[in-house]
């Protein structure tokens, strides 16, 4: 039974001392909700867990890229959804369209102006995209103007070669007046170049492009390399002078088979606002980790980059270009940088709140445990006045000091605090001796803690 109710005790002291402690905390941490709450306003929304990129033929450059760029995001818990389209153009149109359902996507250099479409912004550019001209027979013109009067390939309705071809060849006097420009691309235009439906074809793509590959390889086809290359960069300046060295893509075989002079618009990244900042984001570090290694035409390092595009740099991508990766996602996983990066307005104004907070508690706690005790000396300290110039009858001090005790015991302080409970009772009984007359003044009063 003694066993139990000391129990009893400790289990009704330790609640009195956490009630304690919670009553001074809970101004705190209701400070501190209210200015979760209040943060909480100006906190970003989270990225949607899907988003759609346009990107081109499913045997294209661009489709290949895109799958590669899908594969990224999955590993960050985000769905990149791909949609295949006509090309360039109709990636322009599917940027533009109302309500924008496509907020990203790939684009050729020289498509489009920032004029016509303002809201456009580019993450910048990922790889060269040379102009490839070919030509049936053992040889090929080094100007457009040689194809005048031929059949010409130049791409189909809605694809960036389209675009791209057209005023070369106009600045040539190569229309549909003086020759025959016939609207197919990808495989329609390899069939029609090697059964002799048409005399030319031109194509956009990458060196290593299984396109361009067949082509080189084809009997009767023949590359064209650009005489006047510097010419269309000054004229046009989306477009850059590459040039691919003679067996770069075959040793053995020794293709090409001359140094080939080209013209190259690049492969951008083009966003509409609807893209969520952290994409943004996200998509910046994809193009790094897929085309930092460089290519044929690329040196390492080199790509992705600001330079060479047609639509305005995003901020976000202005940043990225001259400081790198924001600082957490150099270090963090992107889930975890994004999360803190979005929590940040919170985080701050927070932690500018809950130092002071720490700061102050500690004291005001103790202020607030020792006045408990403290409190009751005042009282001591009048009866013992009384008592000295004898205005109070003994029978009074003692009632008096009877009632002082009975408070004092109902006093609750944490161990922390005890010294000070017993040390008021010490100095009560000192009074109540006093009060009896038993050789008070042979017994000084205990320090005060």
């Amino acid at each position: 039974m003694a066993a139990s109710s000391q129990m009893q005790a400790k289990m009704r002291r330790f609640f009195r001392t956490l009630w304690t402690q919670i009553a001074y905390v809970a101004p705190a941490i209701l400070i501190v909700i209210a200015g979760f709450v209040f943060a909480y306003q100006f906190v970003r929304p989270a990225p949607p867990d899907r988003v759609v990129m346009a990107t081109g033929h499913k045997d294209g450059a661009y489709f290949a890229y895109g799958q590669a760029y899908a594969e990224r995001f999955s590993k960050e818990g985000f769905e990149l959804e791909l949609s295949q389209t006509a090309g360039s153009v109709d990636n322009l149109r599917l940027l533009t369209d109302e309500p924008a359902e496509v907020p990203v996507a790939f684009m050729q250099g020289g498509i489009g102006t920032p004029a016509d479409y303002p809201a456009l912004k580019s993450l910048g550019s990922i790889y060269f995209e040379p102009i490839w001209v070919f030509v049936r027979g053992a040889t090929a013109p080094g100007r457009l103007t040689g194809l005048l009067g031929k059949r010409i390939a130049v791409g189909s309705l809605g694809s960036g070669t389209r675009a791209v071809a057209l005023p070369l060849l106009m600045d040539n006097g190569v229309t549909g007046e003086t020759s025959e420009l016939v609207e197919i691309d990808g495989s329609q235009a390899i069939d029609a170049l090697k059964d002799g439906t048409v005399d030319a074809a031109i194509f956009v793509g990458g060196a290593t492009s299984q396109t361009i590959g067949s082509l080189l390889s084809m009997p009767g086809v023949t590359p064209m390399s650009f005489e006047r290359a510097d010419a269309y960069v000054r004229r046009h300046p989306y477009l850059s002078k590459v040039v691919l060295p003679m067996g770069t893509l075959d040793l053995a075989k020794n293709r090409p088979g001359r140094d080939l002079v080209l013209l190259a618009p690049t492969a951008t990244i083009v966003v509409t606002p609807e893209m969520h900042p952290a994409l943004v984001d996200l998509m910046l570090l994809t193009m790094q980790e897929t085309h930092r290694q460089g290519g044929y035409l690329e040196s390492p390092g080199a790509f992705p980059t600001g330079s060479h595009v047609t639509y305005p740099l995003a901020p976000a991508a202005r940043r990225f270009y001259e400081r790198g990766p924001p600082f957490l996602q150099r270090y963090l996983p992107f889930s975890a940088a994004n999360l803190i990066d979005r929590l940040w307005v919170m985080i701050l104004p927070l932690l500018t709140l809950l130092y002071p907070l720490f700061k102050i508690l500690p004291p005001v706690y103790s202020w607030r445990m020792r006045a408990r005790v403290n409190r009751w000396y005042k009282e001591l300290e009048a009866l013992d006045d009384r008592l000295n110039d004898r205005s109070i009858t003994r029978a009074e001090a003692t009632e008096q000091l009877d009632d002082i005790e009975r408070s004092a015991e109902k006093v609750h302080v944490p161990a922390g605090f005890a010294d000070r409970a017993y040390t008021l009772r010490l100095h009560i009984d000192y009074l109540r001796r006093k009060v009896d007359g038993r050789d008070a003044d042979k017994a000084p009063p205990p320090e005060v803690g």
